[in-house]
């Protein structure tokens, strides 16, 4: 058994605890056992509360999503407010429950407050973006610019609205990417939202030839926009004469879709009246190019009179004829 071994005041604190730990001092040994054994217990406790704290966020966003949904019986369920709602139920519970777990571990609630009150600045200044995100969400959420399954324009960036948190909005993109856009920027930027009026106006632009019928053209355009179903009536189509192109008559349709079909019947119509206008021989001009063949250089040959000297502009003698009497 361990012999319990004096203390030397003459020795600094640290010392004397070193030095009667290495002789095998059975009182300091009993102390760390039940530092040791106390700090264990505190750190198992600490890992089971921040566990069921992941657990309750996750549970109770889930909960706060069903409770909405339920709320909207009589339409579909706002995803938009499930989403950030959610997002904003799991930061407080993970919030709470960090604060749980240092309390546990003997950091006291009311020094932590008093830390992050003494750096409130400098906290304000570093988290001043996130912040700003979370501001410019709640924003979003009452004005409502878009919401969760709208195809929007944000930035330039085109994609479908897959969720609305308290620091972003995720979209995708037409080649499946997942855009995240910050809310801030968000909120800043023009929003275009392509999925909010019932339809969208698409404009086709012919070039025909000068030479060309321009009623026919204008009726094959309308008998191509009223034969696709997928054409809203009302507004009717439309097809005019726009413009004097540097090839040719610019002959235009407008057609009204939904914006769920907006971009097949656009492209399919554009097929139709192409087809329908080459069938009716209607030409379409198209740049042509002249390819230009350079000349090798000559020098221009000298000319001269009789006398033999240079005389400029003076056509040659014509040459002399043997037994003449030019030239003797």
């Amino acid at each position: 058994m361990a012999l319990e071994i004096p203390t030397d005041p003459t020795l600094p604190p640290f010392v004397d605890q070193a030095r009667r730990l290495a002789f095998g001092d059975s009182e300091l040994l009993r102390h760390l056992a039940d530092a040791a054994g106390g700090l264990a217990v505190n750190l198992v406790l600490a890992g089971l509360i921040f566990a069921a704290t992941l657990w309750a966020a996750n549970w109770l966003s889930r909960v706060v999503g069903r409770a909405i949904a339920r709320a909207h019986r009589r339409g579909p369920p706002d995803a938009t407010l499930q989403s950030f709602i959610g997002s904003l139920v799991r930061y407080a519970v993970v919030i709470i429950g960090l604060t749980a777990v240092l309390s546990q571990l003997g950091v006291k609630a009311t020094s932590v407050i008093a830390v992050l009150g003494a750096a409130s600045l400098a906290i304000g200044l570093a988290l001043q973006g996130a912040l700003a995100n979370v501001a410019a969400g709640v924003m979003l959420l009452v004005l409502r610019p878009y919401r969760v399954g709208d195809v929007v324009e944000i930035d330039g960036k085109t994609g479908l609205v897959r969720g609305l948190d308290l620091f972003a909005t995720r979209l995708s993109d037409g080649e499946n990417l997942i855009v995240f856009v910050p809310n801030a920027k968000a909120f800043g930027a023009v929003i275009v939202n392509l999925s909010a009026p019932t339809t969208r106006r698409a404009q086709l632009d012919f070039t025909i030839d000068y030479g060309d019928d321009v009623d026919g053209a204008l009726a094959l355009l309308l008998a191509c926009a009223a034969a696709e179903p997928r054409v809203a009536a009302k507004p009717a189509p439309w097809a005019k004469l726009t413009a004097f192109g540097d090839k040719g008559l610019v002959v235009s349709l407008r057609a009204w879709i939904a914006p769920k079909d907006f971009d097949d019947t656009r492209f399919d119509l554009m097929k139709a009246c192409k087809e329908r206008l080459e069938g009716a021989g209607f030409s379409f001009p198209y740049p042509h190019q002249v390819t230009v063949a350079p000349r090798p250089f000559q020098a221009p040959q000298s000319k001269t009179n009789g006398a033999g000297s240079a005389s400029p502009g003076l056509p040659s003698p014509p040459p002399t004829k043997a037994g003449s009497s030019t030239g003797r």
